[in-house]
């Protein structure tokens, strides 16, 4: 039975491939099957790349449908070096050559400062001059853009430049956080100025844990990219290496204005608790004025209230108010001398 009568389950057929794309250098990619496929395949046989190297498939894989990585290694001629990367602990993105084909890491997020790490997808992808795979768990917006893009009729010349247009998705993605983020910061940058920062504060510290998760997450790793443009595969197109070095200027750009706005959190959270810290100062120095003005009334209280013999004044029928000036003097002094410090500080 084809594939195309096969039950669906997890969003693809009994292959575990969600969409697949038959492109050509001058016509928009048309829908196959994985049967499909497969008859591509044997058509072409072992030198295929002799016959016709203009035509290329985009197959998308389902990898919780328990029959993907087993169709993909018995169907499809891909490195060893894919599937580890499948069970690789490390999802930073990254792009790199390797076994002859082109393998990349490429995540995608919801656009929510306040995410959580299963709101985060990876895409693996392996291309090679004819091929181009790509894996997810869950469903990415990268994805489902370019298939859009695919159906929209946009022609690709090469799965380098599918390659290109997912890594540019993601740099999109990028500008719209920083956008995002940066209107978050300006809009608590005003609040701060009018109310009290405290909630500020934890804003401020979210959104830089935030930004900071993403960077990692979502930058490419320059070392492999520079070691991909300095020794690109044999198959790749001129036009595909332009690409990718303007794609990773494109992400040079984002990410400086990434670093650039962790830079300015930073700054403002260190504004936030130094305006703190000024707050407390006052708040511990008024607490020190009491005590201190209030020192000379408790010793002279403590000494006159003692229940012994021989009390200055206690016959004398001015003590009382000799005592109130004595202690008001004491406190005006105490409280001269303490301002005056403040003052000079």
């Amino acid at each position: 039975m084809r594939s195309d009568l096969a039950l669906q389950t997890y969003g693809a057929d009994s292959s575990g491939m969600v969409c697949g794309f038959r492109f050509s250098p001058t016509l928009a990619g048309r829908p196959i099957d994985a049967d499909e496929v497969i008859d591509w395949f044997r058509e072409r046989g072992d030198d295929a790349d002799a016959k016709d190297t203009s035509e290329f498939l985009w197959l998308h894989f389902n990898l919780a449908h328990s029959a993907s990585e087993r169709w993909m290694r018995t169907q499809l001629d891909l490195p060893d070096t894919f599937f580890d990367a499948l069970r690789e602990g490390s999802h930073s993105t990254r792009i790199e050559h390797a076994d002859g084909a082109l393998r990349a890491v490429v995540n995608d997020v919801m656009f929510n400062l306040e995410f959580i790490p299963s709101e985060i997808a990876t895409l693996w992808i392996c291309a090679t001059r004819r091929l181009i795979v790509t894996a997810r768990l869950k469903p990415l917006r990268s994805v489902d853009r370019l298939r859009a893009s695919v159906r929209q009729g946009e022609v690709f010349r090469s799965p380098a430049e599918l390659l290109v247009h997912l890594m540019r998705d993601q740099a999109d993605l990028l500008v719209q956080i920083v956008r995002r983020t940066s209107a978050d910061v300006d809009r608590i940058e005003d609040r701060f100025l009018s109310q009290r920062p405290t909630q500020n504060r934890l804003d401020l510290g979210a959104m830089r844990r935030t930004l900071t998760r993403l960077q990692r997450m979502l930058a490419p790793e320059p070392g492999a990219i520079f070691r991909l443009l300095a020794r690109p595969p044999r198959w790749l197109h001129v036009e595909d290496v332009q690409d990718l070095r303007e794609s990773t200027e494109e992400f040079s750009v984002v990410l400086s204005d990434v670093a650039g706005l962790i830079e300015r959190v930073r700054l403002l959270q260190e504004e936030i608790t130094s305006r703190l810290e000024e707050q407390n100062n006052r708040t511990l120095f008024t607490l020190t004025l009491v005590t201190v003005l209030a020192m000379p009334i408790n010793i002279v209280a403590g000494f006159f209230g003692m229940n012994v013999g021989g009390i200055p004044l206690a016959e004398n029928k001015h003590g009382f108010w000799v005592m109130v000036l004595l202690v008001a003097g004491f406190t005006g002094l105490t409280g001269w001398w303490a301002f005056r410090r403040r003052r000079e500080r």
